[in-house]
């Protein structure tokens, strides 16, 4: 219903650009265009049925009068049914042999074969309405319980047992089996966080109580809702499998969390939530407004994992973190506009990180004397590059009979606490890299938890030190997809911009590009990327790698 609007254009745009798919129109649309167009957008046909839909108004789309196909439209009808069973036919052996016998074909055999093939992933049923006028809703909502696979038509949900992942546990989408799901989203309120759940198997029940292995912690259910996009909510008491419900009275869960049956335990894939990237320094313009941005942080920080906000109690600000310079805009426009706040923002500033250059052995030692008393320690550490880790792991490989146990924990804590103080280019949090104790001595008397925090520190800096700091800096994975007489300007840009181009493709007349381009470089980008194209392109970008900033960007920071 919109101006311009040619469903045969978009159908082929369909097929061309989505590679491998084959996209069947089960419905066609009667006139295209807004209201006061010459044939506007009145209807849609119904290729299985061959009926003509339209919509109550009075009813908000919710009544569908069908009717006979208008005898000016039935050729029109009749070629799109015609095209959409040359392509069953490939998927059904039996509707091809009654086609060929001119047979009637049983609306019941089609609908079962486009369901077959959808489930195969062989076809991509097409159907075509108004969303703004709510037209075409509900057959499109009838269609995805006909079509698309229900929970039992999936394969059982697997998971591990908690604290042993070796052992593989499965889950069928059954009432009579353990309790299980994932928590999925979560809307913050000061009434009461409504946690979204996912339920993959067993019943789950109001004022209960349910497991959360990834935390060992039991959380209260207290109350289950039913969620319509109506905001009618509706209050159930309990739930079955392959449901999604809203929980009220859980605290302590996260998204990605599994729910379960304590006595059953099963932990669930988690969702993976990268750093961040790029944060912005923000302040209340009032000191009344200080306390409601503390508490609007926090709903945010609960409704988004990758966001993230730590407020410095020296300066008054509060650095926001996020995944992309989008991602603090709509933080931005959320304090802005929903809750209603005035705040001072400034610009947004790169997250770079630090590792060390080289594997490095070092001893770090204490042997003075401290309010009277003589404190002896000795600790032979390894620091080390690792790719394998995102932050810094600390380990130890020490013996008893070298350093007691409990000397040990204070070491692991002590270094711990070092490597999350930061680098020695700008402060920056560590990363990639490896620590081991390797061994250490012990004096008696002398030798105590303090002096073995002070050669542990000590160990820390001369390592950093004789390993080199190597600064690192987040390179996004950017996919621009424009038309083809753009694609020369794309890549001189990006090649300015210190990018690697990682692929070119074409799908139809529009040139995709895939690029490894450092986030400093990425400022702002949406501006260029309209001038480049006249605004033709789009573009979508995600955190990469951490990969070595080049040696002006490290002088910077000197």
């Amino acid at each position: 219903d919109r101006e311009g609007a040619d469903f045969e254009r978009t159908f082929e745009e369909i097929r061309v650009r989505l590679v491998d798919s084959q996209p069947v129109a089960l419905q066609v649309p009667v006139g295209q265009g807004p209201a006061h167009a010459p044939d506007a957008f009145r209807g849609v046909i119904d290729l299985i049925e061959m009926q003509f839909l339209t919509f109550s108004n009075d009813s908000d789309g919710r009544e569908v009068l069908r009717q006979e196909i208008p005898e000016e439209i039935c050729a029109y009808a009749d070629l799109w049914r015609e095209a959409m069973l040359d392509c069953l036919f490939e998927y059904s052996d039996e509707l091809m042999e009654l086609a060929l016998q001119e047979e009637a074909l049983p609306t019941a055999l089609i609908r079962s074969v486009i369901r077959q093939a959808t489930l195969a992933h062989q076809i991509q049923p097409l159907f075509c309405g108004s969303a703004l006028h709510a037209m075409g809703v509900q057959p499109l909502l009838d269609a995805v319980a006909e079509f698309l696979p229900s929970p039992a038509d999936k394969p059982p949900v697997t998971g591990v047992l908690p604290g042993k992942p070796e052992k593989i546990l499965r889950r069928e989408a059954k009432t009579d089996e353990p309790l299980c799901g994932l928590v999925f989203k979560i809307l913050p309120a000061k009434t009461g966080d409504l946690y979204w759940i996912r339920l993959y198997s067993g019943t789950l029940k109001s004022n209960t109580r349910v497991f959360i292995p990834g935390k060992d912690k039991k959380e209260n259910v207290s109350q289950l809702w039913h969620i319509h996009s109506t905001k009618k909510e509706e209050q159930v008491n309990a739930i079955e499998c392959g449901d999604i419900v809203g929980v009220v009275g859980m605290r302590h869960a996260v998204t990605g969390d599994t729910i379960c049956d304590a006595k059953q335990p099963i932990l669930l894939e988690s969702i993976t939530f990268p750093e961040t990237v790029i944060s912005m320094a923000i302040e209340p313009e009032t000191t009344t407004d200080r306390k409601k941005l503390a508490e609007s942080l926090t709903m945010l920080k609960r409704q988004d994992p990758t966001f993230q906000a730590q407020e410095n109690e020296e300066t008054g600000q509060t650095l926001i973190s996020g995944m992309g310079e989008l991602h603090l805009e709509v933080i931005k426009h959320k304090l802005l506009r929903d809750f209603d706040l005035n705040v001072k923002v400034h610009k947004p500033r790169v997250n770079y990180r630090e590792t060390i250059g080289k594997k490095v052995e070092v001893v770090g030692r204490c042997n003075r004397q401290l309010g009277g008393q003589q404190l002896f320690a000795s600790l032979k550490i390894v620091m080390e590059p690792d790719e394998q880790v995102s932050t810094v792991r600390v380990t130890s490989r020490c013996s008893l009979e070298e350093i007691p146990g409990e000397w040990i924990s204070v070491v692991l804590e002590e270094l711990k606490v070092r490597s999350e103080g930061g680098g020695l280019i700008g402060g920056f949090p560590l990363m990639k890299m490896k620590i081991t104790i390797t061994g250490g001595e012990v004096q008696e008397p002398g030798s105590t938890d303090v002096a073995f925090r002070i050669a542990a520190g000590e160990a820390f800096e001369i390592g950093l030190r004789e390993a080199g700091v190597v600064l690192l800096e987040p390179l996004m994975k950017l996919d621009i997809s424009t038309p083809d007489e753009y694609l020369g300007e794309f890549v001189g840009d990006l090649q300015q911009r210190r990018s690697i181009i990682a692929r070119t493709d074409h799908r139809g007349d529009r040139a995709l590009i895939e690029a490894h381009v450092p986030l400093a470089e990425m400022l702002h980008y949406s501006s260029a990327m309209r001038s480049l194209s006249q605004g033709r392109a789009d573009c979508s970008m995600e955190p990469l790698k951490y990969a070595a900033a080049p040696a002006e960007i490290v002088q910077s920071f000197v």
